[in-house]
């Protein structure tokens, strides 16, 4: 599923030229929110539950350098559900589709009171499991060397 899309602009850059990590962390946290909206996570329920998450782990690859004007996409897909956490896969493609960067998170459903981890409410928790069953978001795609 796409969950993004975006340019790189020249105050997204760094000293070397190519998009900074702080932008590329950006659109991945951009991207898992809409893709737990897709599982049926709602704005509102942070509102009126105080529910929403809270990431544990990220774990990124830099593939291919983003340069000022380049135009990008996420692309993303569940990895894992558990009954507290999702794993998700985030995969940010050039406008020809060649793998730049990924990122894999593990994210907790998170009661923002008590500041502590939750059980997924059962129709996300269902939505998830099915994603990852089926790798109905998935999409294969291979860095190049």
């Amino acid at each position: 599923m796409q969950t993004y899309t975006g340019v790189v602009y020249p105050f997204q850059c760094d000293a070397m030229g190519h998009m900074n990590v702080q932008h590329h962390m950006a659109a991945f946290d951009q991207a898992m929110w809409h893709l737990v909206r897709s599982l049926g996570y709602s704005i509102e329920v942070r509102v009126t539950r105080n529910e929403g998450w809270a990431d544990v782990r990220h774990d990124v690859h830099f593939l291919r350098e983003l340069r000022s004007g380049d135009l990008f996409c996420v692309v993303s897909s569940v990895v894992e559900c558990g009954t507290k956490s999702l794993t998700t896969r985030h995969r940010m493609l050039d406008s020809n589709d060649n793998l730049a960067a990924t990122d894999e998170i593990k994210s907790v459903y998170f009661d923002l009171a008590e500041r502590k981890a939750i059980l997924l409410p059962d129709h996300i928790r269902n939505a998830a499991c099915e994603a990852s069953a089926k790798r109905m978001f998935d999409r294969e795609l291979t860095p190049l060397a």
